[in-house]
């Protein structure tokens, strides 16, 4: 006992000597140059663009609809995608983007790496957004490592508040942009700088401004390292023909500075490999890891290293592409002094692309196919029937039809399964009959309470299975819904 006291003790004596906590190591991104950097500027404007100009947009639905190319209208459960509109019915559509966007994801992991991390996803877009506005006002990395680790002074203190002044400017404009997508953008623009915006447009503007800010201005690559899951699951994505960022040791090491020449130096020493172990491609990195340590979780396979090492490569009359995109397999044929090709198909990204195949065509099925008329049918609760004068069984139905189209519609309604059907509108005018006519408005629910009048013939535990039959009169469109008429229990008397 005393020796796990005397143990016990000694651990705590450690933990309190040791730091378990470190402070957060501050990445200064250097400025580069090259194809990785070009492509990712590009990629940048493109989605700043269609993300700020999207809301502006115009699209003609006719009189009395909403003029927006992509809008989620909350208050009126629509979201409009240019010529295609969306009801709360069709919330699986979103389960199916969803899917699409999930393995499309897998896919593109599988064949090279977090390149989406690196590329487009919003974060790295608008970090890279914040991090130029960052070099233009402070400079490069070497001057701000300067200036962050000196005296503040006025020349240090007007360049951080411009700094985040423009940080909060361009989280502002994104937050305000976002909102555009929910209503109406020239006409939420006028009201919101007038005051006359409802109070939830200010919260979630100022939301969103904060949440840009501090993602893309201060969190940056905590965000991707630690917040973010999907460096957890892209190993389960890689394999070894996945073509990922690969620095390629064999021709790179050993590493060192001086002359690359055999018996240059100190005599008997062994041949330097091309790097020069100039730390260039750590100091472009985003998120500051070193390449050359292998593949690592915090890798966002933008290829920044590559420009830079390519630049140092030319300076040294090296060739370049010692770092570069490639496969592990590749990789260890070189080294063997073997040519090996890319394999990008596999049974792993087969199996992607004929799941993602799958998922298109039954989403552009169900996207052809979809129905401009929709039927509901509820029955009663209490009474579940009534017994007529004539012998007959009347039952209640609460009938709801949703209109898709952008014109009012006369819809006929029609009952099989049970004989003498007699129908009538609740509380209307109209005699019973055979057929209902219900007139529905453009692009909206009309509500019905039926009366159904009948004598069923085969009523089994009370219940007896009826159609409801709804056809448009402007289409001739038909849309079917099985209910039940309900009536005495056959054997116990119970509905």
């Amino acid at each position: 006992m005393s020796t796990l006291k005397e143990l016990r003790k000694a651990q705590a004596a450690a933990l309190d000597d040791k730091n378990l906590y470190a402070n957060r190591i501050r990445v200064y991104p250097r400025s580069v140059h090259g194809i990785a950097r070009n492509v990712k500027w590009g990629i940048l404007g493109f989605c700043l663009a269609l993300y700020y100009a999207m809301p502006w947009l115009r699209w003609d639905r006719g009189v009395g609809q909403p003029g927006q190319a992509v809008l989620l209208d909350l208050p009126h459960r629509r979201f409009y995608f240019f010529d295609v509109e969306f009801w709360p019915q069709d919330i699986y559509y979103l389960t199916g983007a969803l899917i699409l966007g999930a393995v499309t994801l897998f896919l593109v992991t599988s064949l090279a790496g977090r390149v989406w991390c690196g590329y487009t996803c919003p974060q790295t877009v608008w970090t890279d957004l914040f991090m130029w506005v960052e070099r233009r006002i402070e400079g490069d990395r070497n001057e701000r490592m300067k200036r962050d680790q000196g005296p503040m002074s006025f020349a240090k203190a007007w360049r951080k508040v411009a700094k985040h002044g423009a940080w909060l400017f361009i989280a502002f404009w994104t937050g305000g942009a976002w909102i555009m997508y929910y209503t109406d953008a020239p006409t939420i623009t006028v009201d919101f700088w007038t005051g006359a915006a409802p109070g939830p447009v200010y919260i979630f503007t100022f939301l969103f401004t904060a949440t840009t800010y501090v993602f893309a201005g201060w969190a940056r690559e905590q965000l991707c390292t630690y917040m973010c899951p999907w460096p957890r699951f892209q190993a389960s994505m890689l394999d070894e023909q996945s073509v990922i960022v690969t620095y390629q040791g064999w021709r790179g090491e050993p590493r060192g500075h001086g002359k690359r020449d055999a018996g240059a130096g100190t005599p008997g020493a062994a041949k330097l490999g091309d790097c020069i172990d100039c730390n260039a491609c750590v100091h472009v990195c985003p998120t500051g890891i070193d390449i050359r340590d292998g593949s690592q979780l915090e890798c966002l396979n933008c290829g920044l290293c590559i420009d830079a090492c390519n630049e140092v490569m030319v300076k040294t009359g090296r060739p370049k592409w010692l770092i570069t995109w490639d496969s592990l397999d590749r990789q260890k044929a070189k080294a063997q002094g073997r040519v090996e090709r890319f394999h990008l198909l596999r049974p792993r990204t087969m199996i992607y692309v004929g799941v993602l195949v799958a998922a298109v065509s039954a989403m552009g099925v169900a996207l052809a196919r979809r129905p401009h008329v929709d039927l509901s049918v509820q029955h009663d609760r209490a009474p579940l029937f009534v017994a007529s004068r004539d012998g007959s069984l009347r039952n209640g139905y609460t009938i709801k039809i949703s209109n898709k189209t952008q014109a009012p519609v006369d819809f006929t309604l029609d009952v099989s399964g049970v004989a003498d059907v007699r129908m009538e509108v609740a509380e209307g005018t109209a005699a019973r009959a055979e057929r209902l006519v219900l007139p529905v408005e453009a692009d909206a629910i009309g509500t019905y309470r039926v009366l159904v009048y009948g004598r069923p013939e085969h009523l089994q535990d009370g219940t007896q299975e009826v159609d409801f039959v709804l056809r448009s009169g402007t289409t001739g469109e038909a849309t079917t819904y099985r209910s039940v008429f309900m009536g005495p229990g056959a054997t116990n008397g119970k509905p």
